[in-house]
């Protein structure tokens, strides 16, 4: 099977002669400018020979174009250190300007990908798009959010609506520039930081605009971040692929085959197993989480983005488990 042939079987549930795989990271040292960003994932790409690309940009890019700042200190995500937040009041919501997704930050990752889809032009990219309420915790700070939705709801909402219409827009410019689809993520949908009720208020009418959005894309795989997450409150997205920190929270890839009819990605710690372990504990996990899911609408993934300094022989050992 090709790769495309391959992943596109694992959606609709058809055999496979392997499960997908794919793995994910930041590059530091190139995510400020698109063409190193670009080079840099094609050729982890090919030198791993993952079934797709999902491309990982600057960790906050989407806030640049509404002031946020940030630098890098080095940690082993390779994620961004924020030194200043737009949002400073509630104020500040209704005021946030409308931009455009075409230029400045939002631009660049669209070169990115049609760069990417230049190289690439047989294989499936995935652009990550991240949810509006995400994007508002960026812009104000993670405890400062909770007191804006609970204090500020009029302000809130209207800043909501100014992120999800920029977002709803990047989102088609995305599919435009040549991904085949999104990995649409949210930080938001976990108990540990917010109550259901809330997410149901402030996050899902704004993420279901968006993917509305992206309606014609081939695929969108929705990542959960976190734990305690609200999986089986998000099985009804219009996805067709799940992905979480399933070795580090509920619910396991067995536990969610009852939940979500859909393609489930996992499997593999990223931190601990693949950052830290050995090749034979890397092959261990993958072959358990197959065993979890019968290998059957299964793509082999980590949880989260992979240690920029994950050794070398971990992630070859990821692809290798899978088969040949």
């Amino acid at each position: 099977m090709t790769k495309r042939e391959r992943v596109y079987a694992a959606i609709d549930g058809r055999p496979v002669d392997r499960p997908p795989v794919a793995l994910w990271r930041h590059f530091p040292q190139e995510d400020q400018r698109a063409e190193p960003l670009a080079a840099a994932h094609v050729a982890f790409f090919r030198a791993y020979d993952w079934d797709f690309l999902k491309v990982t940009s600057a960790s906050g890019f989407y806030g640049d174009d509404w002031g946020l700042r940030s630098t890098y200190r080095p940690n082993r995500e390779g994620t961004r250190h924020y030194t200043d937040r737009p949002i400073k009041r509630d104020t500040d919501w209704p005021k946030l300007k409308r931009i455009d997704v075409t230029a400045g930050a939002h631009g660049r990752e669209l070169r990115t990908l049609r760069l990417i889809r230049k190289e690439l032009p047989e294989e499936i990219v995935l652009a990550t798009v991240f949810s509006p309420l995400s994007i508002a915790r960026t812009l104000a700070g993670e405890t400062a959010l909770l007191r804006y939705l609970r204090d500020s709801v009029d302000e809130m909402h209207e800043g909501l609506d100014i992120i999800t219409e920029a977002t709803a827009k990047f989102a088609e410019e995305c599919l435009a520039a040549g991904a085949d689809g999104l990995f649409f993520a949210t930080q938001c949908a976990s108990t540990a930081y917010m109550t259901i009720e809330e997410y149901e208020e402030f996050a899902r009418p704004y993420d279901l605009r968006v993917l509305d959005a992206a309606r014609h894309a081939e695929i969108i795989m929705l990542h959960i971040h976190g734990e305690r997450i609200m999986f089986e409150q998000l099985t009804d997205y219009p996805v067709q692929i799940i992905n979480w920190h399933d070795r580090r929270t509920t619910p396991t890839l067995k536990e969610a085959r009852a939940q979500f009819s859909g393609t489930l990605a996992g499997g593999i710690d990223a931190m601990d197993t693949i950052g830290k372990g050995t090749p034979e504990q890397v092959t261990a996990e993958v072959r358990d989480a197959i065993a979890q899911t019968g290998g059957t609408r299964f793509i082999a993934t980590a949880g989260c983005v992979i240690p920029i300094d994950a050794p070398e022989a971990n992630l070859r050992a990821v692809r290798q488990a899978v088969g040949a």
